[in-house]
């Protein structure tokens, strides 16, 4: 039997982020099939040089991957969703933490979400309820500011 369902994708989303999101869209799909070890080390070297992003542009990315594809608005969507929207962060010039992990009470999910300013963005979870194992954030720079 099944049950109807009906994925709330979000509107409004601005031509740039949609368009990046449809370019990152394989991409992140291709990444999403690579062991956790070889995503971390793709992940880490896409994020050098790049600010950390805000909340607001990291839920522009995570919408724009949501409105672009089905894939990464459903609930299965969790790895390819995340790893679309860090890298349209970066193609639009910042990078948010990208997380993996699992939920901190029974029953066990696996998770991929990603972060700014230190809260997860756009999940529907309290604040705790996932554990992270895996992260790639962005990286803090040494040097003083340009004058």
């Amino acid at each position: 039997m099944t049950t109807p369902s009906a994925l709330e994708r979000p509107t409004g989303v601005p031509l740039a982020p949609r368009l990046a999101a449809r370019l990152m869209l394989p991409l992140a799909v291709l990444l999403s099939l690579l062991p956790p070890r070889r995503i971390r080390a793709v992940l880490g070297a896409v994020r050098r040089g790049a600010p950390p992003a805000t909340t607001a542009q990291a839920k522009n990315a995570r919408d724009a991957m949501c409105a672009v594809s089905l894939l990464c608005a459903g609930p299965k969507g969790c790895l390819p969703r995340s790893l679309g929207a860090a890298l349209v962060c970066r193609l639009m010039g910042s990078w948010p933490t990208w997380c993996t992990g699992a939920s901190v009470v029974p029953p066990f999910n696996a998770h991929a979400w990603i972060e700014a300013e230190g809260r997860p963005i756009g999940e529907a979870v309290p604040d705790g309820y996932f554990t992270r194992l895996l992260t790639v954030g962005p990286v803090e720079s040494s040097r003083p500011p340009r004058p």
